[in-house]
């Protein structure tokens, strides 16, 4: 039978507030199979994995948190200024204010008469938002909607448009464990269905109907990537088991070709294709035959491999520009292979993949990264003090034998990198976990020191989140001061005097304009609390900006000595 938008809602909301992953994917698995019209099936699976459309349809609603609150203000008559954004900031999220002033405010009571709406009629509204062409459009389609659902349908319509997390604590991989145990399917098989099709209501549908093998590889749809471990040691077992390359200082990309075809998708599995046109006339030039390949874009400029910093300068450009191509020139470097012969080979090992790519990359001069046999921690620690002075982040470990692990973080590939660097920082806000660490604080934002800087008239800006890097016992030390020093609470998310300092460890300082320091933390993790320290003894916004400076004019040693890739 069909189920209706307000039951799939409920579901979510049970899921929310239960901590053992394992329930969580039981409740999901029954409400999955509950469901016999397919569309429907689909329809779960993807609110629940993807968003509003499928991540390989490449459809956005383009719906904002201002549009959707503006909608939300004017729905329920108060102002948005005013009204609406300190709500917004009470409860630290956008849909879980409106969702409470939905079920307060009288003139959004009176408006709305929830109906049963089936996951079909909500998708037509993902639809219709989509086609609309401006903001006011959007906004009439919104309260419309908005008057046939309850409080907790609306919430989670607006987290469903944002197309990703439901933040719930309930991610892909939990989806789709929740469809292998619904239909009773391997996990392991059900997760190469949704890699090979890009599609977890797709995935669902297969799974349902017992045709997992009819999965189909398709170009043009991203694929999962396969991710590193982190090693704090370079003292490795059996090191004659792995082959090392330097991690480059770019960002990870997955190109597909077939002739005078290409796209090119990031590591979130966005088509980014228009941001780097000459990676693009690079492969129309070649004319190869269908081909995906696993690499990393890094500006390249006279024989060296630029900072990132710089390359951030392309990312999100949708047309770049003539000067900022001829400043920021881009070079894409393959490092695996995930298809080619019309065929995955995925399955096949590092070794074999890496012959492939070899054979590959001399017919069509591609730059491949350089592979190094070691057989100790001495040939680490060369070719780590190399990498540097390349300018590149560390060494990648990979392990000859290993396939090609899509989507998953196990030990067959290992990264061994040098933190970018530390600074002390305040705890500003303490917000609360989900899943296993439900019932404490556990996620920070952190914030440095403007109180000297005449461009600001506060005294502590946000840095980044932390949410790692402490022990349990550090955890449980932390709530309990956390508790004394809470003095605004803004639903989920405590605001705290400035007391906690902790020494931050961070991979590297990216710009962000979105932000008030205008620059955010990479990769920043917990490295000590310091309780000794207090907020005078914090870095500062003008430490934060000669660092990232510092990093801009390091000097870096050009690719024709001891080069980390080369073209075959």
């Amino acid at each position: 039978m069909p189920i209706s938008f307000r039951t799939f809602c409920e579901t979510i909301q049970v899921i929310r507030g239960t901590r053992s992953t394992n329930t969580k994917i039981g409740l999901f698995a029954q409400l999955l199979q509950q469901i016999d019209e397919p569309w429907e099936l689909k329809l779960a699976a993807q609110f629940a994995g993807e968003g509003a459309f499928d991540e390989i349809s490449g459809k956005r609603a383009s719906v904002g948190s201002r549009t959707s609150g503006l909608a939300a203000a004017n729905f329920c008559e108060i102002d948005y200024d005013y009204v609406f954004k300190p709500c917004r900031t009470a409860t630290g999220s956008s849909s879980e204010a409106i969702e409470k002033l939905m079920e307060n405010i009288s003139a959004a009571i009176k408006k709305r008469s929830p109906k049963e709406l089936s996951l079909t009629d909500i998708q037509q509204i993902f639809e219709d938002l989509r086609a609309a062409r401006n903001r006011s459009d959007k906004e009439i389609i919104l309260q419309e909607a908005w008057k046939k659902m309850t409080p907790v349908e609306i919430k989670y319509f607006i987290r469903i448009l944002g197309q990703g997390s439901l933040r719930i604590g309930f991610e892909t991989r939990s989806v789709v464990a929740s469809i292998a145990k619904a239909f009773s399917k391997n996990f392991e098989d059900v997760r190469y269905a949704h890699m090979i099709t890009g599609s977890i209501g797709k995935t669902a549908l297969l799974a349902s109907q017992n045709r997992l093998n009819d999965a189909e590889f398709r170009l043009f749809h991203p694929l999962s990537f396969m991710l590193a471990s982190p090693i704090e040691s370079r003292m490795i077992e059996h090191p004659e088991y792995y082959l090392a390359e330097e991690k480059f200082d770019g960002m990870r990309a997955q190109v597909h070709v077939s002739g005078n075809s290409v796209q090119i998708f990031s590591r979130d599995l966005n088509d980014i294709t228009r941001s780097f046109p000459e990676i693009i006339d690079f492969f129309r030039q070649r004319d190869m035959p269908p081909t995906v390949l696993d690499g990393e874009i890094c500006v390249y400029k006279n024989d060296t491999i630029l900072p990132f910093q710089l390359l951030q300068k392309r990312m999100g450009l949708k047309k770049p520009g003539k000067k900022i191509l001829q400043e920021y020139p881009v070079l894409y470097i393959a490092y695996d292979l995930l298809y080619s012969g019309n065929e995955p080979v995925f399955d096949l090992t590092l070794i074999k993949r890496s012959e492939l790519l070899k054979k590959i990359a001399a017919k069509y001069n591609l730059a491949v990264a350089s592979q190094y046999e070691i057989s100790g921690e001495e040939d680490i620690n060369y070719l780590f003090e190399q990498a540097l002075k390349h300018g590149n982040e560390g060494l990648m470990l990979k392990r000859k034998n290993s396939k090609y692990e899509y989507g998953q973080r196990r030990k067959s590939w290992l990264k061994v990198k040098k933190p970018g660097g530390s600074f002390d920082a305040v705890i500003m806000y303490a917000h609360a976990g989900s899943g296993k660490r439900g019932g404490t604080y556990s996620d920070f934002t952190l914030g440095i020191s403007v109180k000297n800087d005449e461009r600001y008239e506060e005294e502590f800006i946000p840095i980044g989140k932390a949410y790692c890097g402490y022990t349990d016992d550090e955890l449980k030390k932390l709530n309990d001061r956390i508790s004394e020093l809470a003095v605004e609470r803004y639903g989920p998310t405590l605001g705290l005097l400035p007391k906690l300092v902790v020494e931050i460890e961070f991979d590297d300082v990216q710009v962000n304009k979105r932000t008030k320091a205008g620059y955010t933390l990479r990769l920043p993790r917990f490295k000590a609390i310091r309780w000794d320290l207090g907020p005078n003894d914090i870095n500062t916004l003008k430490d934060v900006e000669k660092y990232y400076q510092n990093k801009l004019q390091q000097e870096r040693l050009p690719q024709d000595q001891n080069p980390s890739f080369s073209f075959h």
